[in-house]
């Protein structure tokens, strides 16, 4: 929902400044926050067209995006921030960060995206689930569910390769017609089977597929829930490292954000020109200053022969330009694609090595 606003503001004014966070419970909707934009619309119709869209149309669910209680608690940005970060006033190599703080890229090249598996194979599920919901397959699941999944790796020196799935954990909600028995085979047929490599399952991998039993209460009235509550699922599943900041509901002058999707594209680009197997890209900001205060990078002790962590960063520093304007302008993120960012990760997934919207998962020819 935050997403949307944001992508509603940049449909109409590419120098919105958006901080959107939205919270629910049971029957209501909030946005709120601070938004400098141009743009006009009707908030409340695009809030409603979401929730519709991630299939919360009934009481029975959860939430109706028909009937709950909508409130717009929505004001301007702070004069003193805009005044800092206003592209309608700097050049792109002058406009400061908006805000303070340190952000984190990660790669590996454990996976095809360059993503750990374990995240990947998590989001993937997670996406599956959605897919046979919503195209009938499984049509008794309800839009509420959470996914994560536990591999064993091999590990020597920062060297480090999946070996096996452990266990996969899945929690559906679910019509109270469907029996745990029947729901149990379906999701392991439509959804675990079509997902998960056969060969990285053998006859001690563990299965818990709602392992609570009776999953019939979701969505907002089973669990309230706020924007950024679950920063590590957007990222890397807890893999790399975390600079604190949440992503959506955010305009990319937010280097919470836009920052982070730089370090990604970073880290990617270095482990995609065979440079080293994994690495980590750190940047900090102060707020209303351009350039970073810091880069840092570790590749684990994976790089290439020939090159080490000081040679990685002097190529970093020759091929990216890391100020707070630059990066907005060299990843176009002046335009309304962040809703799509908004589930299933922000990084990595199999569909978006190919969408052009997600800038920072094509991988940049570096020189050095």
């Amino acid at each position: 929902m935050s997403d949307t606003i944001v992508d509603a503001c940049f449909e109409q004014d590419a120098d919105s400044h958006v901080a959107c966070e939205t919270c629910t419970g049971t029957g209501f909707v909030m946005v709120f926050g601070e938004i400098t934009t141009n743009a006009r619309f009707d908030y409340e119709a695009k809030v409603r067209a979401c929730v519709k869209e991630i299939g919360f149309d009934a009481p029975e669910k959860g939430l109706d995006c028909k009937t709950f209680k909508f409130y717009n608690n929505i004001h301007a940005q702070s004069v003193e921030i805009n005044a800092a970060v206003s592209g309608r006033k700097q050049a792109p190599e002058e406009v400061g960060a908006g805000d303070q703080g340190h952000m984190f890229g990660y790669a590996t090249n454990e996976t095809p995206e360059l993503m750990p598996m374990t995240h990947s194979l998590a989001t993937g599920l997670g996406y599956q689930l959605t897919v046979v919901r919503k195209n009938g397959t499984l049509p008794l699941l309800r839009p509420d569910g959470k996914t994560q999944v536990t591999i064993e790796y091999e590990k020597k020196g920062g060297f480090i390769k999946p070996k096996r799935v452990h266990t996969i954990v899945i929690s559906t909600q679910h019509d109270p017609r469907y029996t745990q028995e029947q729901l149990k085979i379906d999701v392991m047929r439509e959804v675990i089977n079509k997902v998960v490599p056969k060969e990285m399952i053998d006859d001690k991998t563990i299965f818990h597929i709602n392992p609570s039993g009776l999953f019939t209460i979701g969505g907002p009235e089973g669990d309230g829930g706020l924007t950024g509550r679950k920063i590590i699922i957007d990222t890397y599943g807890g893999w790399g490292a975390h600079g604190g900041g949440a992503f959506s509901g955010k305009d990319p002058t937010k280097v919470d954000r836009s920052a982070a999707y730089y370090c990604r594209w970073i880290a990617k680009s270095l482990v995609a020109a065979g440079l080293c197997e994994r690495c980590l890209v750190q940047v900090s900001y102060a707020i209303g200053v351009a350039a970073p205060l810091s880069v840092f990078v570790d590749s684990y002790g994976t790089h290439k022969s020939g090159m080490d962590d000081t040679k990685l960063l002097d190529i970093i520093n020759k091929n990216f330009d890391m100020r707070a304007g630059m990066l907005v302008r060299e990843l176009d993120m002046l335009k309304p694609k962040y809703a799509k960012t908004a589930a299933y990760g922000h990084f990595g997934n199999a569909a978006r090595q190919t969408d052009p919207s997600f800038t920072w998962e094509m991988p940049k020819k570096l020189k050095y």
